[in-house]
């Protein structure tokens, strides 16, 4: 019985590990995912006049972090401009990022598209973000977005 109820614990205390963000500074020179560079990135604010003409590209981009998920640090929103924001996954969720990412600026290596996001998935993201009930019950349509899966993403400033 000892040995089932240790078995319990240590998975408990693994699972309570994996859903958080990993720790550290998010320095500049640090990288996250596959090794990248800043050679041929273009500001993020060129994306939405690039997705006018493809559906999707691969890209470098560089970007001001706005926000990361403080439950374990598997999604990005990135400043676009002024009014616009983009929203970032981990290819294959091979990799996470800490919650000091949040107002740096990063090089993004990875895929851009524009994304239809469904109601569930908004609301799943914003419970990620822990915000309010009445900010979750808001969410009552689907929205399109600037989307990003990103293979390697280093911290520049």
């Amino acid at each position: 019985m000892k040995k089932i109820f240790s078995l319990f614990v240590v998975a408990l205390s693994a699972t309570a590990a994996m859903a958080q963000p990993p720790a550290g500074d998010a320095k500049p020179g640090e990288w996250y995912g596959e090794k990248t560079s800043a050679d041929g990135a273009i500001s993020i604010s060129e994306i939405p006049g690039k997705l006018d003409k493809k559906e999707s590209f691969d890209t470098k981009i560089k970007a001001k972090v706005l926000d990361v998920c403080p439950k374990k640090g598997c999604w990005l929103k990135l400043e676009v401009n002024d009014s616009t924001t983009a929203f970032v996954k981990m290819k294959d969720y091979a990799f996470f990022l800490p919650e000091a990412i949040k107002g740096k600026t990063i090089i993004l290596d990875g895929a851009a598209k524009v994304k239809t996001v469904s109601v569930d998935e908004q609301k799943h993201y914003a419970e990620d973000a822990k915000k309010s009930k009445a900010e979750i019950d808001a969410i009552t349509q689907p929205k399109k977005e600037i989307s990003f899966l990103a293979k390697g993403i280093v911290v520049v400033e």
